[in-house]
């Protein structure tokens, strides 16, 4: 048993004045046969802890079905990290942020019209009790009280950035107390009053979050806030992370050094977000909303940190032992880092396809409604909804969608017409219906939850209502693709026309000795990727600046091995190429 304490002049672990130097690395953006890996590179840095969120959405990932299995054994991650000498941060609240899908949060929330999120709501409140009683158990066990590592816990996460109600606050502090937490918990918040005035407790122990070289200025009002007790930067942002459709972004290793060096000479502890970032697998990205603008993010989240996507060793990884060798008098620890470089294993072939549609009546859920209907209404959470029915001729007309959320393609008589993006400026194109019934479907592809500011309400599909000419069009059969098991696709031999694909493409490649990879997507558009059953995630070529799909080589077997792509749209070539770099415009 270990005790932790926050008092006056530092933190103490078993008597003995303790300064916090962590790393995030989250367990869910890993695959756990390099959890390993990236600890050890940790350790080898020369920090003490690490630190991870944990996403509700891939615990519950329905309603009173639970996971703590693979990726999302936190248990395992835990006690490895511990069996490593290190100590473990855990924030655990039920909102996360992190450039994750919905926050963290699961989908089903939104199945309720009425729901309130991070504030006092009963129906809110009974699903994170019933949350609780699953999760806490299981890390109370791994306290340093009990034993383990967990030095501490957060209560919420930047929750000065979204509201005010302490009382919630105050729910999440006494759910943590009944459930056996002894451990010191903490809030992070952004390092201005404007943040700190309504994102903590009186009691609870504060942290800050930000990135500058000025720690005069960023621990101005924390320590008026707690004159008495330590500093702590509870996320210091080495790098940052991309937006589909805008510039690549990150921080200047020289840029990191002046800051980073600030920091360490300034005494506080702190907690390197991200120390390695991982990836977005599957439907898992998050999303932004500013200025009416939906920024879905990027399947990498490289961070441009410590360790790249693969687990290398970066220029700031360097950095980080250099100086901590230089300001704590210890010597960097000994590195025995083997070489992890990732495979070039060339061309693939996508030779079997089928059309989407061809595969409804398998893979898709069948429901009948007169108004268009979300995905959360219909008890969807990810993938894509079709929305079809029949009307009269109306010649030349324009065919609006209010609010698609958030790629839609439509089809006049199963022939591609046109697409509505979210952002598009007009939410209408030109069809021409001919005599008789004509067929309308529309296809909506979600492209991942907004998880951070007041939009968090972000329910997927057709959101309000499809219009022909001034008459919102009614009686819909929707079909709900999860598109959890892309292997039931029903393929053939028979290759569509390039600009015609809207469908699945399958192909296979031999490996002999399984490594990490790369999947250059130029050659194709928009969609998604899986590997031996897998979900790597999402690719968007038109919008960039992701080009290529991290490949852990943990996915791959010796031999034959089978890849599964559904594009949305058209392709430059019906092949894929596994090469040894990521690839960014």
């Amino acid at each position: 048993m270990s005790v932790f304490e926050i008092r006056k002049d530092s933190f103490y672990l078993d008597g003995k004045p303790f300064r916090v130097m962590s790393g995030a690395i989250h367990y869910f953006r890993t695959l756990p046969a390099d959890w390993s890996d990236r600890l050890d590179k940790l350790k080898a840095a020369g920090l003490n802890t690490v630190e991870t969120y944990v996403a509700w959405n891939m615990h519950e990932p329905r309603e009173g079905e639970f996971c703590f299995e693979g990726i999302c054994d936190i248990e395992r991650f835990i006690r490895l990290a511990g069996e490593k000498g290190l100590q473990v941060i855990v924030r655990p609240s039920p909102y996360i942020c992190a450039e994750w899908e919905f926050g963290g949060f699961p989908a089903w929330l939104l199945k309720n019209p009425t729901i309130a999120l991070r504030c006092t709501d009963a129906d809110y409140f009974s699903k994170i009790s019933a949350y609780y009683d699953e999760l806490l158990p299981r890390l109370a066990k791994y306290q340093c009280t009990n034993g383990g590592p967990i030095i501490m816990m957060q209560i919420e996460n930047e929750y000065g950035s979204y509201g005010n109600d302490a009382d919630y606050l105050r729910f999440l502090k006494d759910e943590y107390l009944k459930h056996g937490i002894e451990v010191p918990l903490f809030t992070s918040d952004g390092e201005t009053d404007y943040f700190l005035h309504s994102g903590t407790l009186p009691e609870v122990y504060k942290t800050v979050n930000f990135f500058n070289s000025d720690m005069a200025y960023s621990f101005h009002d924390i320590r008026k806030k707690q004159p008495d007790l330590p500093l702590m930067v509870g996320e210091f942002w080495g790098g940052w992370y991309d937006h589909w459709g805008e510039a690549h972004n990150g921080r200047s290793p020289e840029e990191f050094r002046e800051a980073f060096e600030a920091l360490v000479k300034s005494g506080a502890s702190f907690n390197l977000y991200m120390f390695h970032g991982g990836t977005n697998f599957g439907f898992m990205n998050g999303a932004n909303h500013t200025d009416d603008k939906f920024q879905p993010d990027v399947t990498s989240y490289d961070y441009d940190c410590m360790l790249t996507e693969q687990g290398e060793p970066t220029e700031k990884y360097t950095i980080v032992r250099e100086i901590l060798e230089k300001y704590t008098g210890k010597p960097a620890p000994k590195m025995d880092i083997p070489a992890n470089k990732p495979v070039a294993y060339g061309k693939v072939t996508l030779s079997a396809y089928g059309s989407l549609f061809e595969q409804l009546s398998a893979m898709a859920s069948r429901h009948r409604s007169v108004p268009v209907r979300t995905m959360e209404a219909l008890g969807q959470n990810y993938g894509a909804i079709l929305y079809r029915t029949t009307v009269p001729c109306y010649g030349e007309a324009d065919l609006g969608i209010t609010n698609p959320h958030d790629m839609a393609y439509v089809y006049i008589n199963h022939a591609y017409a046109g697409r509505i993006y979210r952002n598009d400026a007009s939410k209408k194109i030109k069809v021409s219906l001919e005599k008789g019934e004509n067929t309308v479907e529309i296809l909506v592809v979600n492209m991942g939850r907004v998880n951070y500011g007041r939009f968090l309400h972000d329910r997927k599909g057709i959101t309000e209502d499809v219009t022909i000419g001034a008459k919102i069009v009614m009686g819909w059969d929707i079909f709900c693709l999860e598109l959890d098991a892309p292997e039931t696709a029903i393929l053939c031999d028979t290759i569509p026309e390039k600009e015609q694909v809207h469908g699945f493409l399958k192909g296979s490649f031999t490996v002999d000795e399984p490594k990490d990879s790369f999947i250059d997507t130029t050659n194709l558009s928009f969609g998604q990727v899986w590997v031996n059953g897998f979900n790597l995630g999402r690719y968007w070529t038109e919008a960039g600046p992701q080009q290529s799909l991290y490949l852990p080589g943990a996915l791959l077997k010796k031999g034959e091995n089978e890849i599964i792509v559904l594009e949305y749209e058209q392709v430059k070539d019906f092949s894929v190429t596994l090469k040894d770099a990521p690839i960014l415009s």
